[in-house]
């Protein structure tokens, strides 16, 4: 697990192959104060975003086992309108400590619900997906890696690998394979 003072690995993290993450960040949303936060939908924009992210996770050949989601709204609609693209979407799971969730919470869902499983796929919040982000990627194209640095947009995608199991993840570890957004279409 991720230490979130330190930024090292937990006491007593366990391995076991190289894993493969795909973070999304929700796709954009009604302002703020419409309605409550958790119940806010997505907006136009979003709505014609969210399925572009579908598109580009099956061009570009990247699969999940299992999709973990934020029960609130935008990330449920963001991953109802992703899976309408994918030829063979995998089972979702909505967790509820993954609304607007710090890192460290984050980890700790993906090792709850990780197992064995090769590849997940997250739906949630910012600023918890771009920070998670950030920490994790320690290595890969310079321009991704300064691209991600500099902000996750919504309906972005970073598609991290990383060595050991979900328990054993580690700030630095991870190497950004790719990161995309609809704005690079």
């Amino acid at each position: 697990m991720l230490d979130a003072k330190a930024g090292q690995p937990a006491a007593g993290a366990a391995g076991g192959g190289t894993r493969r993450l795909l973070i999304v960040r929700h796709a954009k949303a009604v302002p703020k104060g419409e309605t409550e936060d958790f119940d806010r939908a997505l907006s136009d924009c979003g709505r014609a975003d969210a399925p572009e992210t579908g598109r580009w996770l099956a061009d570009s050949g990247y699969t999940a086992e299992l999709a973990l989601c934020s029960p609130s709204r935008r990330p449920r609609q963001t991953w109802q309108l992703i899976q309408g693209a994918l030829a063979a979407p995998p089972p979702a799971l909505y967790d509820d400590r993954l609304y607007d969730a710090a890192p460290t919470t984050l980890v700790g869902v993906l090792a709850a619900h990780g197992g064995t499983l090769g590849s997940v796929l997250l739906v949630g919040h910012n600023t918890g997906l771009h920070e998670l982000a950030v920490a994790l990627c320690g290595h890969g194209p310079p321009d991704l890696m300064e691209r991600l640095r500099a902000r996750f947009p919504t309906s972005g995608v970073a598609v991290v690998d990383f060595p050991g199991g979900w328990d054993a993840i580690a700030a630095g570890d991870g190497t950004l394979k790719a990161f995309w957004s609809p704005a690079d279409r």
